[in-house]
């Protein structure tokens, strides 16, 4: 009987109507573990687990700096090394002959050349579209696949292949670079709010502090710069494993070159013997070695598409991309009224000059021209092993003035150059190989130097992280300016190349150094307001105006956020704008009034 009264006061109805006394419903082990359920746990530390889940967080910023850094040098090994594995059999006679008979292939060259180095002039147009649509990780994605593209038209060489894939790299070019400088900088910019997550700053998630994440920047871009010059290297690997058993020898492919060097009258190499290959390699080969660059193509998509991080939250894209898209499409001019982008301009030229000038009028004019074609991949190859190392020397901007490693890389070039106005070296002479490899580690110094410290002041200047893609389309734009200029000037003699060359490294000194007088005078830049994001009335989530999930703290909170950047945007407005600003406001005042 007893236990049916407990099973019945355990359902809550007592039988017969009697209600039983002090009858326990548990037992004293199901209360302890009641308790031990809900009660708090003794050995969950709050702290530490933040702290274990921000060190998460800067380890996965790292790791996607890396496989970013990873993925372009991947990326752009595969596009070089095809795309001179590709030129320098299409430039043998007896190849076109045998292989591809009257089908025009130096023509479809001609044409393939000129879609990737025309198209990007009109990137300016849509690359802020694109990125803002995309985001800036799907973008890289994309662009990564687009590369991956023209390698595999390569499967079937024919014009309707070739030139169509060469145009959409050419169409892609500007928002790759764009996207990538907009990434490494946002990681930077992560990884602090990581590394101070305690501040309230960012618990709040306001606007970082000026200068706050330049240590950061720094580090990054000298990382990202130290990895992706290792292309100039991996690109050659089809020439040393494959391209060089059919190469002829310099005393074949150069016994009609009169003249190297500055005494060059016109072209990229005169005299230079239309056949360079001994044997032809057969269609198999040439089908495997496709296939592994097809195969590293793809590791690099796909190690972007895993391992990279995304650089915004899902809420910061959606205001990124919600401030319209005229807006959008607008921004990147109008960010042409700051005299500091202006006063770049010459030396965003100039990065683009120099190193299509290492790779083309150098390392053919000087180190094809005396020491014969199969030299050309141990030419870039020290260039390119030298810009990986001395990247590194971005990092000197976290104790050296940033005057330092931004004029010593064109000073550097310009001595260079000046040295190479005096000196044509011997056809066939193998003796000036250690003077040309010289040459080419002191050029990749100062492409390292220039190439490291550009990006890094970018992402000093312009910190918002609204403003950062039009600022780093408008760099890559003007780069892909200077080498569609290059591509224009393959037929000047070698001394206009050097004295063009040379004119742009000392404008973009002089323009640089104007720069850094007019900020040591604290002349306010121009920069245009970002409008604020106008969002779709759709979902309780994005509502700025009635928001029911926000308290009141919060509201308080965001009104003071916004009086803020408020403050700061008209800081940042010239003296002239502020005071038609209080005429209209005090106009406006009294119309109320009345």
């Amino acid at each position: 009987m007893a236990q049916l009264y407990h099973d019945a006061s355990i359902n809550g109805v007592a039988a017969d109507g009697v209600v039983p006394q002090n009858t326990p419903v548990f037992d004293e082990g199901n209360e302890e573990q009641l308790e031990e359920f809900l009660g708090d746990n003794a050995d969950y530390n709050e702290e530490a687990e933040e702290k274990r889940y921000y060190r998460r967080k800067r380890f996965l910023t790292v790791k996607s700096v890396i496989s970013a850094s990873l993925g372009a040098a991947m990326t752009y090994g595969v596009y070089l090394g095809l795309l001179e594995m590709q030129l320098i059999l299409h430039y043998d006679e007896t190849y076109r002959e045998v292989k591809y008979g009257n089908m025009g292939l130096q023509d479809i060259d001609n044409k393939m050349l000129m879609g990737i180095n025309v198209t990007p002039i009109a990137a300016l147009l849509y690359t802020p579209v694109l990125i803002r649509y995309f985001g800036t990780k799907w973008m890289l994605f994309l662009s990564t696949g687009i590369y991956a593209l023209f390698v595999s038209t390569n499967y079937w060489e024919r014009y309707y292949t070739l030139v169509p894939s060469a145009t959409v790299i050419g169409a892609m070019i500007v928002p790759f670079w764009a996207s990538i400088g907009n990434y490494i900088t946002r990681m930077a910019q992560r990884h602090y709010e990581f590394v101070n997550y305690k501040e309230e700053n960012m618990r709040e998630q306001r606007r970082l502090p000026r200068g706050a994440s330049h240590k950061y920047i720094i580090i990054f871009q000298s990382i990202f710069f130290s990895i992706f010059h290792l292309c100039f290297i991996l690109s050659q690997f089809p020439v040393y494993f494959f391209l060089s058993k059919f190469l002829y020898g310099y005393n074949h492919t150069l016994c009609d070159v009169k003249q190297c060097g500055a005494s060059i009258p016109g072209g990229l190499l005169p005299g230079f013997n239309v056949t360079v290959l001994h044997s032809l390699p057969s269609s198999v080969n040439l089908i495997y070695i496709e296939s592994a660059l097809m195969l590293v193509a793809l590791s690099s998509m796909l190690l972007i598409l895993i391992l990279c991080g995304s650089a915004y939250r899902p809420t910061e894209e959606i205001d990124l991309r919600s401030i319209g898209w005229g807006n959008i499409f607008q921004l990147p001019f109008k960010h042409a009224r700051d005299y500091r982008l202006r006063c770049l301009a010459p030396y965003f030229i100039y990065t683009g000059f120099e190193v299509l000038f290492a790779c083309t009028g150098f390392a053919l004019g000087y180190g094809v021209c005396s020491t014969g074609l199969e030299n050309l991949p141990y030419i870039l190859t020290a260039y390119g092993l030298s810009c990986c190392v001395f990247s590194s020397l971005g990092l000197s901007l976290l104790r050296l003035p940033r005057q330092i490693p931004l004029t010593a890389g064109p000073l550097l070039h310009s001595c260079l150059l000046i040295g190479l106005f005096f000196w044509s070296p011997t056809p066939r002479d193998q003796s000036q190989s250690p003077l040309l490899y010289l040459v080419a580690v002191l050029w990749g110094i100062g492409s390292a130097l220039n190439k490291t410290s550009v990006s890094i002041i970018i992402g000093m200047f312009y910190e918002d992280k609204g403003r950062q893609d039009f600022v780093f389309t408008i760099y890559h734009w003007l780069q892909a300016l200077a080498i569609f200029i290059v591509y224009l000037w393959s037929g000047l003699p070698m001394m206009a190349k050097l004295g063009l060359v040379l004119a742009s490294a000392l404008v973009s000194v002089l323009s640089y150094l104007w720069m850094e007088h007019k900020i040591s005078l604290k002349v306010q830049p121009r920069i245009p307001k970002i409008p604020s994001p106008r969002h779709k009335v759709k979902g309780y989530r994005y509502l700025e105006e009635d928001n029911s999930d926000e308290s009141e703290e919060e509201e308080n909170d965001s009104e003071i956020d916004r009086g803020e950047s408020e403050e700061e945007d008209y800081r940042e407005q010239p003296l002239q704008r502020r005071r038609k600003h209080k005429k209209g406001s005090c106009y406006e005042q009294a119309v109320e009034e009345e």
